[in-house]
């Protein structure tokens, strides 16, 4: 199956074409860095983290850009509170977004520029502009004339009549046209400002996204992505902007992720609904809250809640014990011929789950996949049991097809940082522990033993009393 995408421009789903054969560029809307990351900030890195290890799977190179918008009046008011520098306050969160990407295991961009950074390109695309008739100035400010791009609202629907009845923006008696937005912005006193040749100021918000996304992947590219609260008036600004610029094409696919709701409602700081991750990361782990994120299809809303989460938590520890039957399986799987029956389940597995991500990225139908695997997994863990031996060439597909499917989501990679040399003092450290834990149950030291428990539960580690003796796995 061909892969295919929902096409926000078009309204409908693309067959996807690369623009270069094997090669995909991919520009994401970043963070505003004035506070630390909220959930709603956590869902794009997280989508488009499990897109791009897809991508990149199905054999083709992915270059990634993601930008920090560093220059904001949020935060610009954050410093000012404060009493630091703008800059103080950028680094600050950008450092702390890093810390909480690292928790959901999204991986690096190969690019994250910040606005600071890209003045000169960001002015020179301004001055283009106005020499071309798209942007006028008044008294030091710049304004993109939407009247002059005959194009403009193609990706939210709308067009300039509807807009301007219904236009939620300042009047301003020196625009041309109520829609037009701001490329440049005089410096108010105690601002950051950048000179310029209408004088000293700052970038309008749609402007940076251009500037950036052309100089890091060219004129035209394959992907942009965000929320679906940027489609209008961000995105729709940086089409205007950037193809009156290049006079070409921006982007072929715009893919936008669903809202994340907080009891059905969508969050905001101004209904009080709003979750920091790194307090949601004090009482569930980051992969709990990156299989919550992406195991529903990006489109769609999705609702947070204390249960929703802890339904997540159930289905990684399903996951978890799954690969410790795989382990456990690998040490007594022999070499036979395997039942074709159960070889052909497994392929079939894969090509649901490749269809499933084929047809614009279902994550949620992919992932049912994950379950139907498990069943497999424990159905040889039932044989093996009766003394049914199992065939390596069986054991080694389902491994396969596992490994693949927790790669690309992501997960199960916070255990793999304390693989090989490790995984054996560890294992010693926790047997000798268990030892003594069962000393104390001997001596009916009931105190020391629960302490022991009570303590491994603190840092992760679970015991599991059983017939066959004591086990333990992470929590």
């Amino acid at each position: 199956m061909k892969l295919r995408v929902y096409n926000t421009l078009t309204k409908h789903k693309d067959d996807f074409v690369p623009i270069v054969d094997g090669n995909i560029r991919m520009y994401v809307c970043g963070v505003t860095p004035y506070n630390h990351p909220h959930i709603g900030n956590a869902r794009p890195p997280v989508v488009w983290d499990v897109i791009r290890r897809y991508l990149e799977h199905r054999g083709m190179n992915v270059f990634y850009v993601s930008n920090f918008t560093d220059v904001d009046d949020k935060i610009i008011n954050t410093a000012l509170a404060e009493k630091v520098d703008w800059k103080t306050v950028a680094d600050r969160y950008i450092a702390a977004y890093y810390v909480v990407m690292d928790k959901l295991n999204v991986r690096r961009a190969d690019n994250y520029p910040r606005v600071s950074e890209h003045m000169p390109e960001i002015i020179g695309m301004v001055e283009t502009l106005v020499a071309k008739g798209f942007a006028y100035v008044v008294d030091g400010d710049v304004y993109f004339a939407v009247e002059k791009f005959a194009g403009y609202g193609k990706l939210s629907g709308r067009n300039l009549e509807d807009m301007q009845a219904g236009a939620r923006v300042d009047i301003d008696e020196r625009k041309n046209h109520p829609m037009d937005f701001a490329l440049w912005k005089t410096a108010k006193p105690g601002e950051p400002y950048w000179e310029s040749p209408w004088g000293k100021g700052r970038p309008g918000w749609h402007i940076e996204c251009s500037a950036m996304s052309i100089k890091y992947l060219g004129d035209t590219f394959d992907f942009h992505g965000g929320g679906s609260d940027l489609i209008f008036p961000h995105h729709e600004n940086e089409i205007a902007q950037t193809e009156a610029f290049t006079g070409k094409p921006f982007v072929n696919y715009w893919l936008h992720n669903g809202f994340i709701t907080i009891d059905q409602e969508k969050m905001s700081k101004s209904l009080g609904n709003f979750s920091l991750v790194s307090d949601i990361l004090q009482h569930y782990s980051g992969e709990v809250l990156r299989l919550f994120i992406a195991n529903t299809h990006y489109r769609s809303p999705l609702d947070f809640s204390d249960e929703r989460l802890i339904e997540a938590k159930k289905n990684l520890e399903k996951i978890v014990n799954a690969r410790e039957s795989l382990l456990s399986l690998a040490k007594i799987a022999v070499t036979t011929d395997a039942d074709s029956a159960a070889i052909e389940r497994i392929a079939l597995l894969r090509a649901e789950f490749y269809e499933a991500m084929d047809d614009d990225f279902n994550t949620a139908l992919a992932f049912s996949v994950m379950y139907a695997l498990i069943k497999e997994i424990n159905i040889c863990m039932q044989q093996h049991s009766l003394g049914i031996a199992i065939p390596v060439n069986h054991l080694d597909v389902m491994t396969q097809l596992f490994e693949d499917i927790t790669v690309i989501f992501g997960i199960l990679e916070q255990k793999k940082e304390t693989s090989g040399s490790n995984d054996v003092l560890v294992e010693k450290l926790l047997d000798l522990v268990i030892a003594l834990r069962q000393e104390a149950r001997v001596k009916k030291d009931w105190a020391a033993s629960d302490a022991i428990r009570d303590r491994l539960a603190e840092i992760g580690v679970v015991l599991e009393d059983g017939k066959d003796g004591v086990k333990w796995k992470l929590q």
